[in-house]
């Protein structure tokens, strides 16, 4: 996503800190410095562990030229059979190179390597093979029609690529959300230039190695990175060679995203923010409801755009929901990421922890009673430099508060009684955002009333996070334009073309 400007301080030479690796552009088949750099830093401690390559509106340009000659040229001339295996042979080899990617990925993020082995690096592995299977075997539409002189006509529809797209990563789930775009883009037969988040480089430079050896022509795949407004951001965006734009990130950032593809009338896919609720009923399964909350309130330390931050429980079991949830947050111990005990990681950055900790502070000014956490925890010496903050629940707060109103981003959740199953679904309506909730009730008839009633692009019943990537994924509201998933990403990634044939 968009980020202010660095400092200064921290743009210059690679030069040659120790344990800072170079992070390069990919650039048609091949890695590029750039003349200006920037640091990476650990989440875990603020050590600095790379310097990364910041391209300029000329890198970019070269990108967008060279994925333009791969449309015009060998990619462009295969055909769907022969795609589909160069991406079977992508997602193995980010599978032979599993170790390199964990490592990357929770180097970047700080992650519990529990976590990102179980998530992140098989999903974007499972991502080109999911798409490559529908781009194989999804139909096309055709028509018969009647014509005046009694011959008739045939119509039907064949499927072209957009041209290049523009990929906009978030740094929460690098590879995951990445190749969630990159997969179906090129699955489709468009190239890509993709800028990765400044504060998580290192999978999508990586992938540029597992592409050369797959045999995926140059200029397919291209990465630049750096910032956003004056940066790499702007110029993908803002380029008139790149045909689409796909976008995961905050509403702000999309909101300018849209802007600039007006320019051109280029369209937008975009997933961005997101205040989702859970609604917890009298008769839910107690403790399934419990791991589940606690599960969207905290993965990830709460960097999930499908994570909670507000809960609404049925007043009957209130206080015993809340007490549960306090005892579960204050289980997860915070750590390295390769230890076992490890439960919950920093966040990405000490920018984003100071933007948590300003609503941290607010919540208390506004009166909430702070049920677990509110600041940062007690560490070892070697890790208190890191972008820690503690797991957080509060009560005493209503549907007013900036607090339920805010997306904040981080290992919090305001939770709230209710008393009705028309005033839960009202209050958790009455927000801006719209992409995801979760439903706890034993009710069959109530949990499809619910799930129908709640203004979102996905709804889960007793479950979170649970993910058939052949359906349609997106936000409804200020979180998000259009869908993915399955079919639904052709609709974006491709360009739909009916012929007649007079017959």
């Amino acid at each position: 996503m968009y980020e202010t400007e660095p400092t200064a301080a921290v743009r210059g030479e690679p030069g040659s800190q120790a344990g800072a690796k170079p992070v390069r552009n990919f650039i048609d088949g091949e890695y590029r410095d750039s003349g200006r750099w920037f640091d990476k830093r650990s989440p875990l401690d603020n050590a600095l562990i790379a310097r990364v390559a910041e391209a300029s509106r000329e890198d970019v340009d070269a990108a967008v030229r060279a994925a333009r000659a791969a449309l015009a040229g060998p990619w462009g001339g295969l055909t769907i059979a022969q795609r589909v295996d160069l991406l079977y042979a992508v997602a193995d080899g980010i599978e032979r190179r599993f170790d390199d990617f964990l490592a990357a990925e929770v180097a970047d993020t700080g992650k519990p390597v529990s976590l990102a082995r179980h998530i992140d690096i098989p999903r974007g592995a499972a991502n080109f093979k999911v798409f490559a299977d529908v781009v194989k075997n999804v139909p096309a539409e055709s028509f018969e029609m009647a014509t005046p002189d009694g011959a008739g006509a045939l119509n039907y529809a064949i499927r072209r690529p957009v041209g290049v797209v523009g990929v906009i990563c978030p740094w929460n789930l690098p590879l995951l959300l990445m190749t969630w775009k990159v997969g179906p883009a090129l699955a489709c037969g468009n190239t890509v230039v993709v800028k990765p988040s400044e504060e998580t480089p290192q999978t999508a430079a990586l992938l540029g190695e597992v592409m050369n050896a797959a045999g995926v022509p140059r200029g397919v795949y291209n990465v630049v990175h750096g910032f956003g407004p004056g940066s790499a951001g702007e110029f993908v965006t803002t380029h008139p060679g790149v045909n689409a734009i796909t976008f995961t990130g905050e509403t702000r950032t999309g909101a300018a995203i849209m802007k600039a593809a007006a320019d051109g009338a280029r369209p937008v896919s975009l997933e961005m923010g997101g205040k989702n609720a859970a609604i917890v009923f009298a008769d839910c399964d107690f403790d399934a409801a419990i791991e589940g909350t606690l599960r969207s309130c905290f993965s990830n330390a709460g960097q999930v755009c499908l994570g909670t931050e507000r809960v609404y429980v049925e007043r009957p079991i209130f206080e015993r929901f809340v007490a549960a949830l306090k005892e579960g947050a204050e289980r997860l111990r915070p750590g390295r990421p390769e230890e076992a005990a490890t439960g919950i990681g920093p966040l990405i950055s000490h920018e984003h922890r100071n933007k948590v900790l300003s609503y941290y502070r607010k919540a208390v000014e506004l009166g909430a009673t702070v049920v677990t956490g509110g600041g940062v925890p007690d560490l070892p010496a070697n890790l208190r430099e890191g972008a820690w903050v503690q797991p957080t629940l509060w009560t005493g707060l209503g549907d007013d508060s900036p607090i339920a109103r805010e997306e904040i981003f981080g290992p919090c959740a305001l939770v709230m009684p209710f008393d009705s199953e028309a005033e839960v679904v009202g209050r958790a309506n009455a927000n801006a955002y719209g992409l995801a909730t979760a439903i706890w009730t034993t009710n069959l008839s109530r949990a499809h009333r619910v799930a129908a009633a709640i203004e979102v692009g996905i709804a889960w019943v007793n479950s979170w996070f649970l993910r058939d990537l052949r359906t349609a994924f997106g936000g409804a509201k200020q979180s998000g334009i259009g869908r993915e998933g399955g079919v639904h990403s052709l609709e974006f990634y491709t360009e739909l073309k009916n012929i007649c044939v007079k017959l």
